[in-house]
């Protein structure tokens, strides 16, 4: 996986609603999601069995949620230079990111906004996470601690 954007860290007092993180895209191709199987232990075959997946229901083979997850987080944490700063992270899956058998694989395009500025110096940030054109995560959205 290639991911790109990175930015000063940012302060909170330095932030309003509405401030725009820089995108995120990156790439998921099948290999990412054989090792992403031996590294969680979820070795489902729909992530790595285009038969099975199809036999599911599914269009082809599709990237594991929580790696998608992981994925989408790395805007915050590319942001903020810190994973330790992200207090909380939520999302729902509202589709599948589907993987091609092919050099490509799928572009995740991640997106956010601090949403609002809260007490104690944090903020939330909303997410919004497309793979093609469709949004593969709804309220998707992380409480950061900002110096």
């Amino acid at each position: 996986m290639i991911a790109t954007g990175s930015a000063p860290t940012p302060t909170y007092d330095s932030v309003d609603a509405g401030s725009e993180l820089p995108e995120v895209r990156s790439r998921i191709r099948r290999a990412d999601l054989i090792r992403y199987c031996g590294a969680s232990g979820d070795f489902n075959v729909i992530h790595w069995n285009e038969r099975a997946a199809r036999g599911a229901g599914l269009p082809d083979v599709i990237a594991h949620g929580m790696l998608t997850m992981a994925v989408a987080a790395r805007i915050v944490t590319n942001w903020v230079n810190d994973p330790g700063a992200v207090a909380e992270y939520a999302v729902r899956f509202s589709r599948p990111v589907v993987v091609p058998d092919d050099e490509d694989g799928a572009e995740l395009l991640v997106t956010a906004r601090v949403a609002k500025k809260l007490p104690d110096h944090r903020v939330r940030v909303d997410i919004v996470v497309r793979s093609g054109a469709d949004k593969v995560l709804s309220m998707a959205r992380a409480v950061v601690a900002l110096a």
